[in-house]
Formats: structure tokens, C-alpha cells, sequence
């Protein structure tokens, strides 16, 4: 596996500091529409002698989700990022088809241990949900569009969408990664979701057969919807071609996440089965804890947490070792 990591910012520090940790890849988001930029941005990490490994977040598809993309052009563009990715060298495209929002939370500062501050959610509380998307602003529900989707639109619109986009992905060399919806909620805020249940996923890959039409595997979101974590590794098999690693405590209408270590999910057997399936692929750990001094930090994206979390990480990779 492929220790990797997200960075926010993607400073200088931020990058020295991972590869110092032992962190090999780098995954960052959507740059813009030139190849220039990608390539710049490709540039600075391979500086630091680390690699870019993945896109994801701030993708061009949010009308292809609704099926409002009526021009075309937000395909042409996802199409044209693939192609640059190709060109680039860049493996994996990581994206959600959650209709409206990203990854939604009630609470920013829920305590963990020691007085560390966590992500929760609690959907008594969806009045007050933002949406976090690693950029400087968060989507409240007043900002989401009001139009409501149904769960077999959303699978015509995915269907459709894949049909266009994993041929050229195929040609590019680069895997699609599905990421599950986060919380995996069957509908919130009016519109449905459907990347909340393993047969989802499995309906997902058989949707358009291709192994460029793959899963991210975010054990925090599949640990809401309550599944065993290694048994839905295996399962999943080599579908999964990029991981996510944290833990959360509670279910999918009410939980808080925690330290990579104190939460319910046994992470020593999630890297063996991991193992077990062959995988390979980029490993990073998602949202962590802010640690002390760390208030001015985007939630969930501190460096001090995540520098815990490559530590830990590395520790189980090696401490599950044949």
C-alpha cells in the first residue's frame, strides 16, 4: 500500500512534514481546467520528492448528478480532466454522487480525547449542516439546490454518466474511485442517496463492467452504515482501488469520528484484509482530530492529527506484516 495524504494547505511545510512522516503520495483537488495547471501542481509536490497520486473534490459534475448538465459541458470538462490526468501520469480520480452537497456535518468541534475537536453529525440537528469541501467555504442547507431527486434518477443519471466517462478513462489509463456518500443517509435535505449500502457499490461496478470503475473505500462512512469494516473489505475485493482511513463512533443519523485508534472499528484487521485482497493502492487517512493550537484549521484537515494518523498507520502496515 501507498501511504498518501491530502494536505490543507499544500504548502511547502505541509509536504515536508508528510514525506518526513513517510507519506509516498499526495492526493489534491481539482485544479482547474488546463493541463498547465495540473502539471504545476504536480510539479510541486514531485519536488518534495513525494508523488501525486489522486484527484478528488471540487470536480465539474454537480449538474451531471441532477441531469441538468443539458450542454454537455460539464461531461466535456470531466472528460477533458481525465485525459490531462492521463497525460500526466495521474492514476485515480476520486469523486461522490452525493446530488447538492459533499461530506455534510452538524458540529465542527464535538470533543474527542484530551480535548480535541471532531467532525459529528446528528440529523435532528440538519438545520445547522454545513457542507465541507476543502475549500474556504462551507454549503449550508439555505445554499443547496432546492430541487429534489429520487434514487432511480440518480442511478440513470450515474449510468449514463459512466457510460461517457469510463471509456475515456480507460483509453487515459486513469481508475474512477467512487466515494460513499457521507453521511450514508438514504435521502437528506430533499434529495435522495444511493452510495449508502454494500450492494449499492456492487450494483455500482456492474453498472459498466471496466477496472477503471472502481471504489474508494472510506472506512468512517461504511463504519455508519453500520457494516463490519473487514468483512466489507473482503467483500468488495478488488473493486477497491483506493482507501480512506479513519473510524467514527455512532451510526449514520447521529455520529462523531474519532482518533484513527479510539474508535469502535478494529483497524488491525482492516490493513490484514486490505492485504488479503491484494491491495495496493493509495491509503490515506481522511478527517482527524485538531490538536492543541490548531484553531484556525480547516475541521478535519489539521496537520498535527494527520501526522498521528501516518504514524499509526504506518504502525499497523508494518505490525501486520506476514
Amino acid at each position: 500500500m501507498k501511504l498518501s495524504t491530502v494536505l490543507s494547505p499544500l504548502s511547502r511545510e505541509n509536504l515536508r512534514l508528510s514525506a518526513q512522516c513517510g507519506v509516498e503520495g499526495v492526493v489534491t483537488r481539482y485544479p482547474g481546467p488546463a493541463l498547465e495547471q495540473l502539471l504545476a501542481v504536480k510539479a510541486r509536490i514531485e519536488a518534495e520528492g513525494l508523488e501525486l497520486v489522486a484527484i478528488e473534490g471540487f470536480l465539474p459534475i454537480e449538474k451531471i448528478k441532477l441531469g441538468s448538465d443539458l450542454d454537455g459541458s460539464e461531461l466535456a470538462a470531466f472528460q477533458q480532466l481525465i485525459r490531462h490526468m492521463g497525460e500526466a501520469g495521474i492514476p485515480l480520480l476520486c469523486y461522490n454522487f452525493m446530488a447538492g452537497t459533499d461530506w455534510v456535518r452538524t458540529r465542527l468541534d464535538a470533543p474527542e480525547r484530551g480535548g480535541a475537536r471532531v467532525t459529528a453529525f446528528n440529523l435532528g440537528e440538519a438545520e445547522r449542516a454545513v457542507s465541507l469541501n476543502h475549500s474556504e467555504e462551507a454549503i449550508s442547507p439555505t445554499g443547496i439546490p432546492s430541487d429534489a431527486i429520487d434514487a432511480e434518477t440518480l442511478w440513470r443519471n450515474l449510468e449514463a454518466f459512466l457510460r461517457a466517462a469510463i471509456p475515456v478513462a480507460e483509453e487515459a489509463g486513469v481508475t474512477l474511485a467512487m466515494h460513499p456518500d457521507d453521511p450514508p443517509l438514504p435521502h437528506f435535505l430533499g434529495k435522495d442517496r444511493i452510495m449508502n449500502r454494500i450492494e449499492n457499490f456492487e450494483r455500482l461496478v456492474s453498472l459498466v463492467p471496466s477496472p477503471c470503475n472502481a471504489i474508494c473505500f472510506c472506512s468512517g462512512t461504511f463504519a455508519a452504515m453500520g457494516v463490519d469494516i473487514p468483512a466489507a473489505i473482503r467483500r468488495l475485493g478488488n473493486h477497491i482501488r483506493y482507501v480512506h482511513f479513519r473510524d467514527v463512533r455512532g451510526t449514520a443519523e447521529n455520529f462523531a469520528e474519532t482518533f484513527h485508534d479510539n474508535g469502535p472499528t478494529d483497524m488491525a484487521e482492516a490493513i490484514r484484509a486490505l492485504k488479503e485482497i491484494g491491495f495496493t493502492g493509495p491509503i490515506r487517512p481522511d478527517h482527524v482530530p485538531q490538536l492543541e493550537g490548531e484553531d484556525e484549521g480547516e475541521p478535519g484537515y489539521t496537520i498535527l492529527g494527520r501526522l498521528f494518523a501516518f504514524g499509526y498507520i504506518r504502525g499497523l502496515l508494518h505490525g501486520t506484516r506476514d
